[in-house]
């Protein structure tokens, strides 16, 4: 990137990973065979797409097409045992691809995309019990929280919201941070929500300073509606993930001081390092 400013280089970096929807057709393509297989096997209530592709947060290279699969019949004890039959279900038909369990999700992964099926029931009293990536059920309102974080972005000239998680996930992709990125997402629409504008490099290291502070805390679901969002795995992965957080302040705080000094030059040597560009 040529780019004169730090603005201009931000600009260009959201640019450059927002992908477009023709980038997943061959992913996509799948999925009718995938909730016909499934369908067959252990009956299906509803499907439809979810993620970051469907919400406008995706990255290129790294979001894969995602759908939530909600099955019919009686929610097992434990997720596992949904996840693992719904792995055998897919195997079984597509034999020559390598599906994997990746907790809250089932991954296909095709020669020509990657899918990821993310199984659960119909809860009562609304919303969807789905596996946590920690281990357990969690309940989760996918409809609800883009709608949360679309009210956010809309506040914003522009899209701040959007436009600052799909950072962070830069950042996490690029960077191989081991957090969770729907955990990202709503931490960036949750600062937003309280901030008067959005100025991309004053933001991107302001929450970046606030997830320092907190120290990756969970965080209570801002619709007030689903579980709560870990932001890591285990708490070895989110020790990885702090010390990368640390790094990250850093960078992000010199590449402000080098912005508002003018120094351009500083300033996008910083936010290569952040990025990993």
């Amino acid at each position: 990137m040529a780019s004169s400013t730090a603005t201009a280089w931000l600009a260009d970096l959201t640019s450059l990973f927002t992908p477009t929807l023709s980038q997943f057709d061959g992913a996509k393509a799948h999925r009718a065979s995938i909730e016909a297989r499934l369908d067959y096997v252990l009956g299906v209530y509803r499907m439809f797409e979810i993620g970051s592709l469907r919400h406008g947060t995706g990255v290129w290279r790294y979001s894969d097409a995602d759908y939530l699969v909600l099955l019919k019949g009686i929610q097992p004890a434990s997720p596992l045992t949904m996840l693992t039959k719904v792995k055998d279900a897919l195997q079984a038909r597509f034999k020559s691809t390598t599906i994997t369990i990746r907790q809250p999700a089932v991954v296909c992964h095709f020669s020509d995309g990657v899918v990821e099926i993310v199984p659960g029931y119909v809860a009562s009293g609304g919303g969807y019990m789905i596996a946590d990536p920690t281990g357990g059920w969690m309940k989760s309102f996918p409809e609800d929280h883009n709608r949360y974080v679309n009210e956010i972005n809309a506040k914003h000239s522009g899209g701040g919201a959007k436009k600052l998680a799909r950072h962070l996930k830069i950042w996490k992709y690029q960077r191989n941070v081991p957090v969770s990125s729907c955990y990202l997402e709503m931490r960036a629409a949750k600062f937003l929500s309280e901030e008067a504008a959005y100025v991309p490099i004053i933001d991107l290291h302001y929450a970046l300073k606030h997830l320092q502070n907190i120290e990756l805390a969970s965080m209570n679901d801002p619709t007030g509606l689903g579980s709560r969002f870990g932001s890591c795995s285990s708490e070895s992965t989110k020790s990885d993930a702090l010390s990368k957080l640390d790094t990250a302040v850093q960078r992000s705080e010199r590449a402000l001081d080098r912005h508002l000094a003018n120094d351009h030059d500083k300033a996008i040597e910083q936010l290569k390092l952040l990025f990993n560009r």
